[in-house]
């Protein structure tokens, strides 16, 4: 009998166990998830160039609320029937520079009517993008734009229906109004409200979106030169060619503003820890073999660069590790001039007049908001 109430006890220890853990590796390490709707008619010009210079300081101020986040970012991009699309959609995704890549090519156009298709632009967000399951994770929606919805599209579902879903999925959705548009306010207001978020007016443009150039921003466009410098692209070649793209971004990101492209490395930057990345996503096989993302005695001889593929199996690793211990020790010195960077951006904008702008108020909202 007391050997039969030992081994009871054991067996609730060690159910117990996997149990504390799981709960204590979700509060470690959450999903944060942000989908923009966005609004891309001629009218909102100004604010999509806004987005574009912003979108990494956006993402940082995810990775400064929680550094060990699982981050995913997503974007609906609308108009209204009768242009080149109505919506256009680019699913959640970690990788934050092919949905930078994305966003550049985005173009205010179209337009003419004063209503636009928010109805199915909600729609799309809330329940046709894969938004992760789970009470642990963030899921935040950001709707942006100066004209109301058309509430006499019948085949459309009208959003107090889709913000009922968004209740149930745990989506919070914001309504960022560009512009004063009192038809437009009252449904934002109203859409805040129901999706549990904050109305947020800005200027039509987007507001004064500031880019802060630091003392530090060329030597950390050359640190992270070095880092990409020790990327290694693998898999079918299309994939291949997307890293070697990545590798080359900051470059293109740097010709045409050094300041945005330190924000870049300085995300990259503090995601490092937690996915080893040099560029994000996958298909460098450095930081998915050391992240345990893939298994380099499984990948197919075709899917190694030209180099790796001439190497035996025991020198394969042997390069890996010693392109991880490079780059480990670049980002301990990229990550020191980050921090000087951080402090000297957080002093200009302390002494700066506070401005209304896309940029800080979907900052502002995300910190409170991943807190929640």
């Amino acid at each position: 009998m007391r050997s039969h109430i030992k081994l009871r006890s054991l067996a609730l220890a060690l159910t117990a166990l996997p149990l504390t853990a799981g709960l204590s590796s979700a509060l470690a390490k959450p999903t944060v998830e942000v989908a923009f709707v966005l609004d891309t008619t001629g009218s909102m010009g100004g604010l999509i160039e806004g987005a574009k210079r912003k979108i990494w300081s956006i993402a940082t101020a995810i990775v400064d609320s929680n550094p060990d986040a699982d981050i995913r970012m997503g974007l609906v991009a609308y108009r209204d029937i009768g242009d080149d699309y109505v919506t256009r959609k680019i699913e959640l995704t970690r990788d934050i520079q092919d949905l930078y890549a994305n966003l550049l090519e985005l173009k205010a156009r179209g337009g003419g009517d004063w209503p636009e298709s928010v109805n199915e632009a909600l729609d799309v967000a809330v329940n046709k993008l894969q938004w992760t399951q789970g009470s642990e994770a963030r899921r935040i929606v950001f709707l942006v734009g100066d004209a109301p919805p058309h509430m006499d599209y019948a085949q459309d579902t009208k959003y107090p229906v889709t913000l009922a879903t968004a209740k149930q999925k745990d989506i919070v959705v914001n309504a960022v109004l560009a512009g004063n548009a009192a038809d437009t306010e009252r449904v934002w207001r109203d859409i805040a409200q129901n999706g549990n978020g904050r109305f947020i007016p800005i200027p039509q443009d987007g507001g004064q979106v500031v880019l802060i150039e630091t003392p530090f921003d060329e030597d950390i466009i050359i640190l992270q030169r070095e880092i990409n410098g020790t990327v290694i692209p693998y898999g079918p070649g299309a994939m291949q060619k997307r890293t070697e793209y990545k590798t080359k971004q900051l470059s293109e990101v740097a010709a045409a503003s050094p300041a945005r492209a330190s924000e870049m490395a300085s995300f990259i930057n503090k995601r490092a820890k937690a996915t080893s990345e040099a560029v994000t996503g996958d298909g460098d096989l450095v930081a998915d073999v050391t992240a345990g993302r893939s298994d380099l005695s499984k990948i197919k001889d075709d899917e190694l660069p030209d180099n790796l593929r001439a190497m035996k199996p025991e020198q394969r690793s042997a390069e890996i590790s010693k392109q991880m211990e490079q780059r480990k020790a670049l980002n301990e010195k990229l990550a020191a001039l980050v921090a000087k960077r951080d402090k000297y951006v957080a002093e200009k904008r302390a002494n700066a007049p506070k401005v209304l702008s896309f940029d800080r108020v979907v900052e502002d909202t995300l910190k409170a908001q991943i807190k929640r």
